[in-house]
């Protein structure tokens, strides 16, 4: 692994103390699942905004429009 250094509002940084306490897990785990999320949506959003021409184009544009194709 690599050490990343962030820089936090001391609010932030203390929000994370408790969490942390609450949960009994460390900060660093807590901050490492948190990003691994963010970079999932990230992707996700990515993907979706590439993909979404296509899908309107073939009059999918809702979930249901989605389930229905793929039922």
């Amino acid at each position: 692994m690599t050490i990343l250094t962030v820089r936090l509002p001391e609010s932030m940084k203390n929000e994370l103390d408790q969490l942390s306490r609450a949960e009994n897990r460390a900060v660093s785990d807590i901050v490492r699942e948190s990003l691994k999320r963010y970079i999932a949506v990230e992707k996700f959003r990515s993907v979706r905004g590439k993909i979404l021409p296509f899908a309107e184009a073939q009059g999918l544009l809702t979930d249901e429009d989605v389930f229905k194709a793929l039922s």
